[in-house]
């Protein structure tokens, strides 16, 4: 890819995206430019990277601009950059609370919002993309094919990105959360150390998963396999689809309605 990648925060996100698009391979790593508000922070960056003294001279020089910054920050970034952000480039925002209209509010331009989740860290992202009406067939193209350095993409309209949101950024922290609770509970029952028995719940998901996958599985399949009528796992898994329904549907009640509390405070910020 011949594109200037540059990317604007220096915090975990952007730090990840930053040495992923260099150890891809695909971005050399000339191309790849980085800037961030505090100046100390970013001097950790290496050196085979180039660091710009601030987001002007980054705007300039990149084709793709990713904004890896906090709600509240991006209008004030918008604002600088936007004398020098050229015609064709692309900017990038990885935060969903931002709908297009306040962006393009503050500047007429193309924009894509990008969700990752923390599973690009071993490459098996499921990374959520959503584009304005401006956005070429090209950027597409383009973007989605640096994003596969770091998994899958997912296209979704903007009005679902936050359920896509709540299914893939914030799922590996709800999973943590429900298989914790799971060991937890488990340790009541067992002398088996709590190591132990995290390793044996955690090979279990991750062969489940990728078993329902290689075989093309719903959920009821494997419950079918392995739950026998009157058996032992049928009855914990009747306590589950018996209980569990009320806890999942108050989590995204409560999920979605933060969403949108944030969604108002970024309106907010941008004074609209």
């Amino acid at each position: 890819m011949n594109k200037k990648i540059g990317i604007i925060g220096y915090g975990s996100m952007g730090k990840m995206l930053l040495c992923k698009f260099g150890e891809s391979g695909m971005v050399s790593n000339d191309h790849l430019f980085v800037a961030n508000r505090t100046p100390g922070k970013i001097l950790e960056a290496p050196d085979k990277y180039t660091i710009c003294v601030s987001n002007k001279e980054l705007a300039e020089k990149a084709d793709m601009i990713f904004l890896c910054i906090r709600p509240g920050d991006i209008k004030t970034v918008l604002d600088e950059i936007a004398e020098c952000v050229n015609d064709e480039s692309l900017i990038i925002s990885l935060n969903g609370s931002v709908p297009f209209a306040l962006l393009e509010n503050r500047k007429e331009h193309k924009y894509a919002k990008v969700i990752p989740s923390v599973t690009a860290e071993i490459d098996r992202s499921q990374t959520l993309i959503s584009y304005n009406l401006l956005v070429t067939e090209q950027d597409r193209k383009d973007l989605e094919m640096l994003l596969s350095t770091i998994g899958n993409t997912i296209v979704l309209p903007e009005e679902e990105m936050g359920m896509g949101s709540e299914l893939v950024s914030c799922m590996p922290g709800f999973i943590a959360s429900m298989f914790d609770v799971i060991c937890r509970s488990a340790q009541k029952h067992t002398s088996i150390s709590p190591e132990q028995v995290k390793e044996m719940v955690l090979s279990t998901l991750t062969a489940t998963g990728e078993l329902m996958l290689e075989k093309n599985m719903d959920f009821e399949d494997v419950v079918e396999r392995v739950a026998t009528k009157g058996g032992i796992t049928a009855v914990g898994a009747d306590i589950i689809y018996e209980r569990f329904p009320q806890v999942t549907d108050e989590m995204f009640e409560k999920t979605l309605e933060k969403r949108r509390m944030t969604a108002q405070a970024a309106q907010k910020a941008f004074g609209d």
